[in-house]
């Protein structure tokens, strides 16, 4: 670890908690200064809560931040990130003084907001308020179903906590609410909250906007709460944390009260030491209030031994390998699963799963909805897939993504199936946190439309490459009689268009079976799946085009003789698409098909495939039951693109369709127009 060492300005006795608690203050100020930008009042506000939870509490290995029974730690308030890097740096993870110098700077590992693989001993992506919180309950439960998966009698291999820091902003959101009810309904005892209850955000005063009784609302939910802890009385930081420990029936909430930018004289206490540099003035005059002696990023040595939790944390890793050995010698299958399921490795037979799952999709030639196609297809998996864990946002009978296995998870027993309620947005924050406890790959459903309600959920799984799979069914006008409000016209594109993020509209169970064995297989990044509610055929391929679906985009069905255009196609539009190539070819015009279940897939392809699907100069019609502009990348401004630029009608779905012009006829149409 680098470091400027005093040693002669405090003995090695006189590192008392007040001094531990002031290095974090003295780094996140010093950084925030530096870069002249970030959020030092929560830190300075927190310090003694973290002093007393990271060395008198957490377990963890600095020198193995991966350590599979190691302890959570979620910064939920996230704009606080310099606390987090002074701990992780004090406690002797791989992140230097010149680390914490290049604070929020291009390709630094602490940037604006924790991030997930960018700092060694960062849990989850957080910043956006309330959703670290969301991420800790999937962690808990995570645990929860991994303790109850694999320990054995006299083998406890699975048992640790998950430690949130949340502010008044997470509990504003209304995330917060949607996670920490299910946490309580769940009684998910080991998932210990701390709440940093200083009254301030950036507004100012929040009295103004947020008087909810805190305490009585997550009592509400079933939780074990904590009210009144001075937040700045290390003894009565530690008491409260001892007691939620000792509480393993209930969710904790520890409400702590503090005082924001704690130890700056002109500005604690107040919203203008939330979110800024405390200035060159205010930060001399803060290291002389709280006695801080040390010119900016030094950090003394004793200090620094007392802060370093490695030689520990070696220690209580070492003791849990050994227990492990002990466990994998009375139960080696199980201590088997348990290494493969934490490495996020598939089982050593899934290529024979995904084989036998896709001949059979073949063989059968059924001509079903796509979410039915998707219900087959988890079927055929989870049997095979031990870690596979469902869910629906209260739509299992809708979304059919349940199988013959399911068990739900209560308070009372584990299970592989979590009803998640009316919680959208929770449900796929929540999914984010399994995924990156690890042991689990998660799965959950709900209507296309009300992907918006979890969307910044699902670009956080993206930003963090989460292996979490999103089922949304009735995914366009082919729901029909429900209407606009239900029915997702500009859903498929919007998603398309987050980065890192596949989305896959099959046409067939085929093409759905494919995308799930795809998905699954995906290990760096998220996958969402857009189903239909109606009936679609089936369509016969090749060997040769089963094996081109992963490709994303490819020939489905090529012209009898030399192609005069291309229709694109995707979903319950392909059979359109075919029914239009028969027509034109009817007419002596012969057309190619294209099926194109994942675009983004597609567009990751060599030049050489890509080109061999589209040729340069075919011209180029698309047909897709939604907004049309995504579409002009690949039939281009000349091109001519179907779909529905607009909200949809309350009718069956054969009149909608006819309504808005999309059908085979306004197909064969467009083609004509363009030759």
């Amino acid at each position: 670890m680098q470091s400027t060492l005093s040693p002669k300005r405090m003995s090695s006795t006189s590192a008392t908690p007040k001094d531990l608690a002031n290095a974090i203050r003295a780094l996140a100020m010093d950084a925030v200064q530096k870069a002249n930008s970030g959020h030092p009042g929560m830190p300075m506000g927190m310090a003694e809560i973290a002093e007393v939870l990271w060395r008198r509490f957490l377990r963890h290995n600095p020198a193995n931040p991966a350590w599979a029974d190691r302890d959570r730690f979620v910064l939920s308030n996230g704009h606080g990130s310099m606390l987090q890097y002074a701990l992780l740096h004090l406690t002797g993870y791989a992140l230097t003084l010149d680390d914490l110098k290049a604070f929020r700077q291009m390709h630094s590992k602490t940037p604006g907001h924790p991030e997930v693989g960018v700092t060694p001993g960062v849990e989850t992506t957080t910043g956006p308020l309330g959703q670290g919180l969301a991420n800790a309950v999937g962690m808990a439960l995570a645990e929860r179903l991994l303790a109850a998966e694999f320990n054995r009698a006299g083998h406890t291999v699975v048992d640790h906590h998950t430690y949130v820091f949340v502010g008044d902003g997470c509990l504003m959101e209304g995330i917060s609410h949607e996670a920490c009810s299910l946490a309580g309904t769940l009684e998910l005892g080991k998932l210990i909250v701390l709440y940093d209850d200083n009254g301030i955000s950036i507004d100012g005063k929040v009295e103004g906007w947020f008087r909810d009784n805190t305490p009585m609302r997550f009592a509400a939910y079933g939780w074990h709460v904590i009210p009144n802890v001075d937040g700045h009385d290390p003894k009565a930081v530690e008491g409260a944390i001892a007691e939620a420990r000792a509480d393993s029936s209930r969710p904790t909430l520890i409400c702590c009260k503090t005082v924001i930018g704690k130890g700056s004289p002109n500005k604690q206490g107040t919203d203008g030491v939330h979110g800024a540099a405390l200035g060159e003035k205010e930060v001399a005059a803060t290291r002389e209030a709280i006695g801080w002696t040390h010119p900016p990023f030094e950090i003394p040595a004793p200090v620094y031994e007392a802060w370093d939790q490695r030689t520990r944390g070696t220690g209580l890793e070492s003791e849990w390998n050994a227990r492990f050995e002990a466990y994998a010698k009375a139960h080696p299958d199980l201590a088997k699963e348990f290494r493969r399921r934490m490495a996020g490795e598939l089982p050593p037979n899934w290529g024979e799963v995904v084989a036998e799952m896709i001949a059979k999709a073949t063989e059968k030639g059924e001509s079903v909805a796509t979410r039915k196609a998707s219900q087959i297809a988890i079927e055929a998996i989870a049997p095979h897939l031990p870690g596979f864990l469902g869910g629906s946002a209260d739509l299992t009978g809708s979304n059919l993504t349940n199988w013959s296995g399911s068990k739900a998870v209560t308070a009372a027993g584990a299970g592989n199936y979590v009803n998640y309620g009316v919680r959208e947005f929770g449900m796929a924050a929540i999914g984010n946190g399994v995924a990156l406890h690890g042991g689990f790959i998660p799965y959950s459903g709900t209507f296309l439309t009300f992907s918006d309600y979890s969307r910044n959920a699902l670009r956080m799984a993206a930003l963090m490459k989460t292996r979490n799979l999103f089922v949304f069914t009735h995914d366009s006008i082919g729901l029909g009689e429900d209407g606009p409000t239900h029915q997702a016209v500009e859903h498929v594109s919007s998603l398309r268009l987050i980065p890192n993020l596949d989305l896959w509209r099959p046409c067939d169970t085929v093409e759905t079976a494919v995308s799930w064995a795809a998905a699954i297989e995906r290990a760096n990044g998220p996958s969402a799946f857009a189903l239909s509610r109606q009936n679609v055929p089936f369509v016969k391929r090749t060997p040769e085009q089963v094996a081109a679906i992963r490709r994303g985009g490819y020939v489905l069905s090529e012209a009898a003789g030399t192609p005069k255009a291309a229709i694109l196609a995707t979903g319950s539009e392909v059979s359109l698409a075919l029914t239009a190539q028969k027509t034109l070819a009817d007419a002596g015009v012969a057309v190619r098909v294209v099926s194109m279940p994942c675009t983004g897939v597609f567009d990751r392809q060599d030049a050489a495939w890509k080109a061999s699907v589209l040729p340069k100069g075919l011209p180029r019609v698309s047909v897709e039951a939604g907004v049309t502009d995504f579409w002009r990348k690949y039939v281009g401004l000349e091109g001519a693109a179907i779909g529905v630029d607009a909200f949809g009608e309350s009718a069956p779905a054969g009149v909608v369709y006819k309504h808005f012009g999309v059908d085979a006829d306004h197909v064969v149409a467009a083609v004509k127009s363009l030759l």
